[in-house]
């Protein structure tokens, strides 16, 4: 029995156990709701004069959607990988979690080529701003082995390289958490300490000379907790444990945040700021503050039963079902975002256009979601009739 299994049942008479099953408990949906939220701040934040990204959660904070992004891998990981190894093995995990690197990395070529392509193309016809394709992918194709070799990270397709390399990475994750999972923690601290002491411990980047600019070295970090939260929960029956003292700290933490962060001037409102918000945001080091800041966004939302409650409601799962999706979905926002840029580079960003572009935009992100949903619970309904199947009888 696993520790979920534990957490799970409670205890109860002989009799009554022997006359009525043991009750199922509710999905928990909340980590597919955040995931699903994440994605819609990374439609609105890519676009940078997309007014929705005024009312993201980095402009209340220190963290944005990429954070949650990396956190739920880890999350997920631990659900998907940790419990496929425990069951079948570790080459059986190995191959699995070699085939989905596989699959992000197919994704990641498409979507750079796509990218590269489509801005080439715009070219002749409308002027592109510089910050919308680096000058060394303009011309030429001999920057294609960089691509392919993730030698080269254009600007908004850095995340999918750092979840590829941070899943390759779960085998060796695991295996130490089995060991000891405050080793692990020791571990994957220090290094994300040493790179935050210094940030030339980095993966080389031939667009930027400042490598990676989502530094795996401190990203694995944030992966890693996101691994021993769902351990963690996974001892508390899937919940993390609710206490007011740590909820109160996170509240207040956020609270502070959000007077550092608001952005006064956009919104023409007096400053409530004691003092200036930090110079740098910190987002390729993770430095310390916006690690603290989506901890505590993850450790309030896992442990509330309201939250719960809320994602299994319809706008709960409609967002459930683009974090289900989370790849697809990614993928196809990420072109979404370049031809939102384009858009607006080429002709404005009145009222008018904003409207018909995020209308648009998100319309047919739930569009793609609902199709790949239904397939992906057909073909789990599949799985699970296959398996009821060859059990004996």
């Amino acid at each position: 029995m696993t520790p979920l299994d534990r957490g799970e049942r409670t205890e109860r008479p002989a009799s009554l156990a022997a006359a009525s099953p043991i009750p199922r408990t509710i999905r928990d949906h909340r980590i597919d709701s955040l995931r699903g939220a994440a994605l819609l701040m990374m439609l609105a934040d890519h676009v940078p004069d997309d007014l929705l990204n005024r009312i993201t959660m980095r402009n209340f904070g220190f963290a944005d959607a990429a954070e949650i992004f990396v956190l739920l891998a880890g999350y997920a990981s631990f659900l998907a990988y940790g419990r496929l190894i425990d069951r079948q093995g570790w080459s059986t995990g190995i191959k699995r979690i070699a085939g989905r690197c596989g699959r992000l990395y197919f994704y990641q070529t498409a979507m750079t080529l796509v990218f590269v392509w489509t801005v080439r193309h715009w070219r002749h016809y409308e002027p592109v701003p510089e910050y919308i394709l680096e000058p060394q992918l303009a011309h030429g194709y001999g920057w294609l082995w960089r691509i392919l070799t993730f030698d080269a990270l254009p600007s908004y397709l850095n995340i999918l390289p750092l979840y590829i390399i941070l899943l390759a990475l779960f085998p060796l994750i695991y295996r130490i958490m089995k060991e000891s999972a405050w080793v692990l923690f020791g571990i994957s601290a220090a290094i994300w300490a040493v790179s935050n002491i210094d940030p030339r411990l980095t993966i080389p980047n031939w667009l930027d000379p400042n490598g990676w600019y989502l530094n795996p070295f401190a990203w694995q970090f944030l992966y890693t907790l996101g691994v021993l939260g769902a351990l963690w929960a996974s001892r508390h029956g899937g919940d993390l444990p609710y206490k007011r003292w740590a909820r109160t700290l996170c509240w207040l933490y956020l609270a502070g945040a959000f007077v550092l962060c608001f952005p006064y001037e956009y919104w023409h409102v007096p400053s409530l700021r004691l003092f200036p918000a930090p110079a740098a945001n910190g987002k390729s080091t993770l430095v310390p503050w916006r690690l603290l800041d989506i901890l505590s966004i993850f450790y309030l939302v896992q442990s509330s039963e309201l939250l719960k409650r809320f994602s299994g409601g319809k706008l709960g799962q409609a967002l459930a079902m683009l974090g289900r999706n989370s790849l697809e979905i990614f993928s196809f926002s990420t072109v979404l975002d370049l031809v939102g840029r384009l858009v607006f580079g080429s002709f404005g960003t009145g009222i008018a256009l904003q409207i018909i572009i995020n209308v648009v935009g998100l319309t047919l992100v739930f569009v793609l979601a609902v199709p790949l949903d239904r397939s992906r619970q057909k073909a789990k309904a599949a799985r699970n009739s296959q398996a009821a199947a060859s059990r004996p009888g």
